[in-house]
C-alpha cells in the first residue's frame, strides 16, 4: 500500500488544524493527531468498565510504546527502551546506576533540564563535572559523557559524534546521548552509533504529548547494570508479592522499570509514533529540508536549512524573545531560546503558510 499524501495526512489532524494562525513551534510541542483523543478515551473507558481489569490493556499499550520507539531509534530490542516521564528522569536513572563518584563530561549546549541536573549532582558531590564548548569537546577520561546529537538552540547536528563516542569508549567510559531533537525527524540508529544510553521523548516530533519519554540502555548493560531508581515494577514477579532477599529483578530492561507507572502517557503517544513510522523518517526529513529551503529563499538571514542542521531554522537576534511575542500577536507561533529565534515547519504546514510566515518574520525583524 502506498504511503499517504501530505493532504491525506493533514486530514488526520482536523482538530489541531482548525485553530487559526500559523504554527511553527513544532520543535517545541508537536500537534496531536485526532486519534490521540480517541486512544486516551478508550483507555479511560477500560477503567470505568473493567476497573482493575484495565491494567492489561494499559500494560499492553506500554509494551507497544516500547516496541514502536525501538523501531524508530534503532534499538536492538524493545526491552532496551524503558518508559520515563521525562528525559531528565532517564538521566538520573543512569547517574544513579554508578556505585562511586564518577567523572562526567558534557557540553555547554545541552538542554536546560539536563544541564541543571548535572550541576545539582556536582553540587551534592555525586559527580565531578566538566562542561566544555560543544565544538571543542574533549571527552577522553570521562566515566560518562552526556552529549546531544542536535543542539537545541541552533539545530546544528554534532557531526563529530562518532569520533567522540569512539574516544570515550577507548578510554573505558560510557556515552549517554540526548536525541530529543533527532528522533522522528532524522534517521537514527542507536545500535550503529554505539550509544550506551540515550534519552528522548514524544512531545516534539512524534506528537505524543508530555510524559511519554524514554531511556535507552544498550544490550549488555541493560541486563547487568542496576540503578537505584527502581520500584516494584522492576521485580522478577511483579504481582507475586514476594520479597526475596537479595531482591530479584525482572529480565532485561524490565529491571529498569520503577514503581506504579503513569498509564496514559504511552497511550497518548501511540498514534504519533505509528504515523511517523508509516511515513518513514527519511521521507519526513526530505520534506522538511524542502520547507526549510523555502524559508531560506525568503529570509536569507535564517540559518539551518541544510543537512547539517535538524528540523528547525534559527535567526540570531539580541531581542529574540520580544520578536517571538510580536509574531504571536500576528498569529504566528515560533519561540526563542536566548538570542535564537527558532521556527520549525512540519508536514502540516503548507507552502502558502510558510511564505506568509517568512514575510511576517522579515517585517518584524526590519522594525526598530
Amino acid at each position: 500500500m502506498s504511503a499517504p499524501s501530505w493532504d491525506e495526512v493533514r486530514a488526520r489532524f482536523s482538530r489541531a488544524l482548525s485553530r487559526p494562525g500559523i504554527y511553527l513551534a513544532n520543535h517545541s510541542l508537536g500537534r496531536p493527531p485526532d486519534r490521540v483523543a480517541d486512544d486516551v478515551r478508550s483507555a479511560l473507558e477500560a477503567w470505568y468498565r473493567d476497573l482493575d481489569g484495565a491494567w492489561q490493556p494499559w500494560l499492553d499499550a506500554r509494551e507497544k510504546f516500547r516496541a514502536l520507539t525501538a523501531r524508530l531509534v534503532g534499538a536492538p530490542r524493545a526491552d532496551c527502551i524503558i518508559p520515563k516521564t521525562s528525559a531528565g528522569q532517564g538521566l538520573r536513572a543512569v547517574l544513579n546506576s554508578f556505585d562511586r563518584k564518577i567523572r562526567v563530561a558534557t557540553s555547554d549546549g545541552e538542554f536546560d533540564s539536563i544541564d541543571f541536573i548535572l550541576r545539582v549532582y556536582r553540587e551534592r558531590g555525586r559527580i565531578d563535572l566538566k562542561i566544555m564548548p560543544w565544538r571543542e569537546l574533549q571527552v577522553g577520561g570521562a566515566d560518562l559523557a552526556v552529549l546531544s546529537t542536535v543542539m537545541f538552540r541552533t539545530g546544528e547536528i554534532v557531526e563529530q559524534l562518532p569520533r567522540l563516542i569512539h574516544g570515550v569508549h577507548a578510554a573505558g567510559g560510557l556515552v549517554l546521548l540526548d536525541v530529543y531533537h533527532h528522533a522522528g525527524v532524522l534517521p537514527l540508529d542507536l545500535a550503529a552509533l554505539g550509544a550506551d544510553f540515550a534519552i528522548g521523548g514524544s512531545y516534539k516530533y512524534t506528537r505524543g504529548g508530555p510524559g511519554a519519554c524514554w531511556l535507552y540502555v544498550r544490550p549488555g548493560l541493560v541486563e547487568t547494570l542496576r540503578t537505584l531508581d527502581t520500584g516494584w515494577f522492576a521485580k522478577k514477579d511483579v504481582f507475586a508479592y514476594q520479597r526475596p532477599d537479595p531482591p530479584e529483578f525482572g529480565a532485561g530492561g524490565d529491571a529498569w522499570l520503577e514503581s506504579t507507572p503513569p498509564v496514559l502517557a504511552p497511550v497518548q503517544a501511540l498514534a504519533g509514533l505509528e504515523l511517523t513510522l508509516e511515513l518513514g523518517v527519511e521521507r519526513i526529513r526530505a520534506h522538511n529540508l524542502e520547507q526549510k529551503r523555502l524559508l531560506r529563499e525568503r529570509l536569507p538571514v535564517l540559518s539551518g536549512d541544510g543537512e547539517d542542521h535538524g528540523a528547525f531554522v534559527t535567526l540570531r537576534h539580541g531581542d529574540a524573545t520580544r520578536l517571538a511575542e510580536r509574531l504571536k500577536g500576528m498569529g504566528i507561533r515560533v519561540d526563542a531560546r536566548g538570542e535564537f529565534l527558532r521556527a520549525c515547519p512540519d508536514y502540516l504546514n503548507t507552502p502558502e503558510e510558510l511564505r506568509r510566515a517568512a514575510d511576517a518574520i522579515a517585517e518584524v525583524c526590519s522594525r526598530r
